[in-house]
């Protein structure tokens, strides 16, 4: 086994990561609320966001980013849902909206990653790896990928993890060429990996447990753990 379980998740379908100073912030898929956890778990602070089938989360320039994929698949519709991808960009403490931006392939999107003032993003239509400006989503650069559905991202020195779910693998994509630096291929077994971060130089996951139209990557269960490598 590669995925070993943490703590309770506090949500049912925690579908997106992100490792801040105050905490961990959880993208819940089936609400889409966002829950800021501790290191051992413990609730923080809850914040409602106008996202929809939410997906990846970052946080950077003193803003939240949240991946909004779609039409709801797991909750009832709202007024505010839009059946688009885009990504939302709210107040750190809100929640509200501050703007969105349309994703960069005009489809769905699943990974965030803050990349010091510029934003990291999934696409699928074709499958790709796009880096843009956070103040305007310029595109500064398109990585190509071979593997299909790009989930949770995590940015490290040397490049970028990038979570492929249903494949259940887990690549570090060098940011420049696209090169395949590294592959983690889980254990039979294993949590399928949709939410990424990265805390001291650790890999940490959550499996949301839901596949949407998607027939296979479900383990039973939501879970949040670390990547044993």
């Amino acid at each position: 086994m590669k995925t070993i379980e943490q703590f309770a998740t506090p949500c049912e379908m925690p579908n997106g990561l992100q490792w801040t100073d105050e905490g961990l912030f959880i993208m819940d898929q089936k609400t889409d609320n966002v829950y800021v956890v501790d290191d051992k778990g413990d609730i923080i602070r809850e914040i409602n966001t106008p996202t929809a089938n939410g997906s990846g989360i970052t946080v950077g320039g003193g803003y939240l980013w949240t991946a909004s994929n779609g039409a709801a698949a797991a909750r009832p519709k709202r007024s505010t849902d839009t059946g688009l991808g885009f990504i939302y960009k709210l107040d750190l403490i809100t929640g509200e909206p501050i703007d969105r931006y349309r994703t960069p392939d005009g489809g769905g999107i699943h990974g965030i990653e803050w990349d010091n003032g510029n934003i990291w993003i999934t696409a699928f239509n074709p499958e790709s790896l796009y880096l843009v400006k956070s103040e305007n989503f310029e595109i500064i650069k398109k990585i190509p990928v071979s593997h299909q559905r790009l989930h949770g991202l995590a940015k490290v020195d040397d490049g970028i993890w990038c979570a492929h779910t249903t494949d259940n693998i887990i690549v570090k994509y060098c940011t420049e060429t696209g090169e395949e630096k590294q592959i983690i291929k889980l254990d039979k077994g294993d949590a399928y990996i949709h939410g990424l971060s990265i805390k001291n130089g650790e890999l940490w996951y959550s499996d949301s447990n839901f596949a949407g139209k998607h027939s296979t990557a479900i383990l039973g269960k939501p879970e949040i753990g670390k990547v044993k490598i």
